[in-house]
Order: C-alpha cells, then structure tokens, then sequence
C-alpha cells in the first residue's frame, strides 16, 4: 500500500508564495515520476508540473518562471515551489506518483489534494 500526504496549501495574497510538499510512504521499491496537478471549481484537473526520476523538469506555460517542481528521493518526497502566485492559481492541487512496490507491482497514486486561495 502507497500513501501520498501533500500539505502547505493555504490563503495567500497575489503576488505571494506558498511551497507544496507531498511526502509518499508505503511499500515502496522505486518512485518514478512525480507530479502536481491542480484543479479549479467548475474546471478539468490539469496537470501544472511533472519532474522524472532523473530530475528532469517540465511545466505547463501559465506556471513556467513562477512555479518549480523538485524532488527528494531520499526522503520519497516532492515539492513544488510557487512564486508570484495569481488569483488564476486558486485551486485544489493534488499530488501524483508513479511507484513501482516491493512486490513489483507498478501503479499511479493521488493524495488527497491541498486548497491553494490566491486573493485579489
């Protein structure tokens, strides 16, 4: 069993910052990709940021020079670093990893999601 814990969302004027941490424990044998979607009321999910095994980095253009994905593999963690934040970023943001488990089974996990507000 994988678990995904995300925490540092929260009320924030525009202009301000806020750093998401998502911590995975479990069964784990190998995390591979991780990732932080969001999701606004009304609105798809949508995927903000992906960051690899490897550390390779990728997002989507309304965040790119404000926001950065990192990770910690020794600590089975990912963060996402959000700067210059705008009354647009307000949303639910969720977690997601790729994990392979002890026993080899390979599957995608979500955590339960983080309220990011962005005021006016």
């Amino acid at each position: 069993q994988v678990r995904l814990v995300e925490s540092g969302g929260g009320l924030v004027p525009a202009g301000g910052s806020l750093r998401l941490t998502c911590a995975v424990s479990g069964s784990i044998f190998r995390i591979n990709a991780m990732a932080w979607y969001r999701q606004a009321p009304g609105k798809q999910r949508e995927l903000v940021a992906t960051i690899t095994s490897g550390g390779s980095t990728n997002y989507v253009d309304s965040v790119k020079g404000r926001f950065t994905i990192s990770r910690d593999n020794a600590k089975n963690t990912v963060y996402l670093q959000m700067n210059s934040l705008k009354p647009e970023d307000t949303a639910v943001y969720y977690c997601n990893a790729e994990v392979t488990e002890v026993t080899l089974l390979y599957d995608n996990y979500w955590g339960q999601g983080t309220q990011v507000t962005v005021s006016s």
